[in-house]
């Protein structure tokens, strides 16, 4: 039998905070027992048989369809039932595992259920964030590793839940969540590779950006906004962890242990934070719908409110002029990288919320109303294609299929993002501004394209910024559209 920390048997909690205790106290007991084994065999010690320990889990047995609220999204089962799912990281998921509870025993009226489960943690996910582990590890000894340790398993960490592919074997509890515990952990630690940047910094407005003149003015904008000490915001965070707090704000512990890295991350994340989570997050996830899948498909395990893509675009319209805003209403969907995971014929519907947030955010900062908004800003389908010369292929081919579908604009990542979200239950939308119209002879040239940038970047991220502003003033859990959920949705959002 594998060495196992000291047993928390399972208990019925009816309130949400006291189940979230228990949560904490399974967890941590759990991954100090695997880090000190760890820590152990790194120094060369003999740590004996197998060590093992579990996530901890949570229930949550009905006998009847739930009466909840029809204006609700989630926060119920969608049937008679056993419903569970594994957790993990309940320091950093605190205040949304307690609101999924509070909701579960407010719609339901029965107890949760919590233990530990039978899912083991693999070793690499119970290192906390500042773990590090002195010595080496001969190839004999990282070999002994795997005899002695769970390692990541592939298999417990599929997207079928969220696909809608997933069948429970007969007598096996249906999922409570889109994500098992191992899924979670995966994706926490690929978004510190790939953005430089601890998860607990990610705020709940995420906006996905393809070009690095955005990221340099939302760096200025937050060091300005750290300057000011009566704002909202309360920090601003660069890759390394490099935090700067806000203008009179008392320092806390680990302010200081960030390091600017060497060389950029592949997708280099910046975060405005605000209490609560309520903050921004910036990603320059660069070109192509390859990226935007891998950064969605890790973003979304920290539930945000929504993410949107600003972005610059090639204008399809002879109509259209350079600096012109698109805010799109439909998704062709010629990118491919979720051809398998989500149908093409799926549609991927325009979120009112979103949409609306986003035209007023427009004529705010443009200060344009009415017709004279329509002159700057207008509505339709955007083409992401996953090839980046499609100018060159016979009129035939993309062009005409461009034409058919009403399309105005194109790009390389807002269809994915915008599919990946509606995959994933994340409220999305889409603002772009044209840079150029390769089909009528306007392409971009260094000198003018630099200038161009420059000139429409500050606007269009002030746009994105108020736009964040707008939506995070609507009523809690309202941006949670009903359209984005399946027949037999899982209970927590």
């Amino acid at each position: 039998m594998p060495a196992q920390p000291l047993y928390i048997a399972p208990a019925p909690f009816d309130d949400a905070d006291a189940a979230l205790a228990r949560v904490q106290a399974i967890y941590r007991n759990s991954t100090e027992h695997l880090r000190g084994a760890l820590q152990r065999f790194v120094a060369g010690d003999d740590v004996g048989r197998r060590v093992r320990a579990c996530y901890p889990y949570v229930r949550v047995r009905t006998d009847t369809v739930a009466r909840a609220d029809s204006r609700l999204s989630y926060g119920f089962v969608a049937g008679p039932g056993q419903f569970e799912t594994t957790l993990t990281r309940p320091d950093l998921f605190a205040d949304y595992l307690a609101e999924q509870f509070r909701l579960l025993l407010r719609n339901h009226g029965v107890a949760l259920e919590v233990g530990t489960s039978g899912q083991p943690i693999p070793v690499h996910f119970s290192l906390a964030e500042n773990d590090h582990l002195e010595g080496s590890l001969s190839p004999e000894r990282r070999l002994l590793m795997r005899d002695l340790f769970d390692l990541p398993d592939l298999a417990a960490m599929d997207d079928g839940i969220a696909n809608g592919t997933h069948e429970p074997a007969p007598g096996v509890a249906q999922p409570l969540a889109l994500f098992t515990a191992p899924r979670v952990d995966y994706s926490l630690h690929r978004l510190r590779h790939y953005t430089g940047t601890a998860p607990e910094h990610f705020q709940n407005f995420v906006l996905f950006t393809n070009y690095q003149f955005y990221i340099d003015e939302f760096i200025r904008l937050g060091h300005a906004l750290m300057a000011d000490p009566a704002g909202d915001y309360t920090a601003f965070v660069e890759p390394g962890n490099v935090l700067t707090r806000r203008a009179g704000s008392a320092a806390e512990p680990g302010d200081d242990s960030g390091a600017a890295p060497p060389r950029l991350p592949q997708m280099p994340a910046y975060h405005l934070k605000r209490a609560g989570h309520g903050g921004i997050t910036m990603i320059n996830i660069g070109v192509g719908p390859a990226n935007a899948k891998t950064i969605t498909d890790h973003v979304a395990v920290l539930r945000p409110h929504a993410w949107l893509m600003l972005g610059h675009c090639a204008g399809l319209r002879n109509s259209q002029q350079l600096g012109d805003y698109v805010l799109a209403h439909a998704y062709m969907r010629e990118d491919h990288v979720l051809d398998e995971e989500l149908p093409l014929w799926v549609p991927i519907p325009a979120l009112s919320e979103v949409q609306l947030a986003l035209e007023q955010a427009v004529a705010e900062v443009t200060r344009l109303s009415g017709y004279e908004l329509k002159n700057i800003l207008r509505t339709g389908t955007v083409v992401s294609t996953d090839n980046r010369n499609w100018e060159l292929l016979p009129p035939s081919g993309p062009e005409r299929r461009f034409s058919q579908s009403r399309a105005v604009a194109l790009d390389m990542e807002s269809a994915t993002i915008a599919a990946n979200g509606f995959r994933f239950r994340v409220p999305y939308g889409t603002l772009l501004c044209v840079s150029d119209k390769p089909l009528h002879g306007e392409i971009k040239l260094p000198g003018m394209a630099n200038h161009f940038y420059r000139e429409r970047v500050d606007q269009h991220l002030r746009i994105g910024m108020r736009a964040v502003e707008l939506l995070r003033q609507q009523r809690p859990g309202s941006l949670h559209s009903r359209k984005l959920r399946s027949f037999a949705e899982v209970a927590f959002q």
